[in-house]
């Protein structure tokens, strides 16, 4: 079945195009064999066109609302993987901007409380915002072990949350009423892993993910796809600096490709060190990977390095993207920019129509239906959004760039 989008795509074909002929990286391993330089390379994506019914921030900017009226952003804006949570205030504060620009009668406030992204740290920020009672919507948490530590706090204090970026399935198996996920899971980013491995033309691939909650949901599915055609698979930890065991095992398995299932923080150096050793494979990483921070940490090793993400390019919206570096200083939107962008847009649009209060926001959240920058935004009852498409990415540069949407 067609996937349900709120945008089209032009001039972009993801028909992989051969660099040099032959088969993709033979031999790129370990075992003494002679590399190849042969490798595939996936085309950029030029452009993407959007819906002209595509709600925004700014409304019809007629709105009216009581001043005290609050959204906040819960989530990283410091710590090992800010990154993320920064493109996505960075987004929501986009929208804010908008609206308050275009709505002089209805002028909603923003506040964020900073989680760092670790499950331990997050309840203190999430129970305090839940104590706000001007606060009546929230975006956030962007990661899934912060999301699955705090969910039964928001729902205890009947606080309507969309997550622009945790993925972890296991989220929206706990009855929360008040949970909503602002993109596809990782039943859906998992088998997208394969297909890219799949269109890299790869033969030999190993598993290695970390021991986030996050990581391990995302390599259980990589697992349940592929099964015994894993060359290798291994796990790190959260903060490990050296991954010679782990490397040691991929060059043993020959691999020419790496599905890495965690974040940057530690997929950088591993990258790192495993082309430092001749590994000459593909890095493939999720949306937790991808991210400009991972390119700089990992230097010259990033080149070949492809991602997933369940996330829309913003670089490719000009309107978006020269609204956005406004206020992040003239960055490029990054991963899930254009999905805090939207779904703050969600809950503004609650508040435009005379959403007043926490139980308004969840009821307005449960039955939305519309068009944003990127997708469609429906949830099902249980928050899952219901359009789940999945774009492929690439290094190019000192950045990243679409490769069109993986199918």
């Amino acid at each position: 079945m067609k996937r349900k989008t709120g945008f089209s795509i032009a001039a972009l074909s993801v028909a992989a195009v051969l660099a040099m002929s032959g088969c993709a990286n033979q031999g790129s391993g370990g075992g003494g064999e002679e590399a190849t330089s042969d490798r595939v390379e996936l085309p950029k994506q030029e452009t993407l066109e959007v819906s002209p019914d595509v709600v925004k921030a700014a409304g019809d900017g007629n709105a009216k609302c009581d001043s005290k009226l609050t959204i906040a952003y819960v989530g990283a804006m410091t710590g090992p993987n800010a990154q993320l949570g920064i493109n996505i205030y960075n987004g929501a504060q986009t929208a804010i901007d908008e609206h308050n620009a275009a709505n002089p009668d209805c002028q909603v406030a923003f506040k964020k409380f900073d989680t760092e992204g670790d499950p331990a740290k997050a309840t203190g920020p999430v129970a305090q915002a839940t104590k706000e009672e001007n606060i009546i919507g929230v975006i956030g948490t962007p990661f899934s072990g912060e999301s699955k530590a705090t969910g039964g706090i928001f729902e205890d204090a009947g606080l309507a949350h969309i997550t622009p970026s945790a993925t972890n399935p296991g989220l929206s198996e706990n009855g929360w009423t008040t949970f909503f996920r602002g993109l596809g899971n990782d039943t859906v980013q998992g088998p997208s892993l394969v297909k890219l491995v799949e269109k890299l033309q790869s033969t030999k691939t190993c598993l290695i993910e970390d021991d986030s909650d996050y990581g391990i949901g995302l390599a259980k599915v990589v697992r349940e796809e592929m099964g015994d055609s894993l060359a290798c698979e291994d796990s790190v930890t959260t903060g490990q600096k050296d991954f010679a065991p782990t490397i040691q095992k991929i060059m043993d398995a020959e691999a020419d490709s790496v599905i890495y299932a965690g974040y940057f923080a530690e997929g950088a150096p591993l990258d790192n060190q495993l082309v430092n050793k001749g590994y000459e494979g593909y890095f493939i990483g999720p949306d937790g990977v991808k991210d400009v921070a991972f390119v700089e940490q990992a230097g010259d090793a990033a080149n070949n390095a492809y991602y997933t993400c369940t996330c829309v390019p913003g670089d490719l919206i000009p309107e978006f993207a020269e609204a956005y570096e406004k206020v992040s200083d003239g960055a490029a939107p990054g991963t899930y920019s254009v999905e805090g962008y939207d779904t703050m847009t969600v809950m503004l649009s609650g508040i435009d129509s005379g959403v007043k209060d926490r139980k308004g926001m969840v009821d307005y959240v449960r039955n939305y239906d519309g068009v944003g920058y990127g997708k469609t935004y429906k949830w099902d009852e249980k928050g899952e959004l219901e359009d789940k498409a999945v774009y492929g990415y690439k290094t190019e540069g000192d950045g990243i760039v679409s490769v069109g949407l993986i199918e």
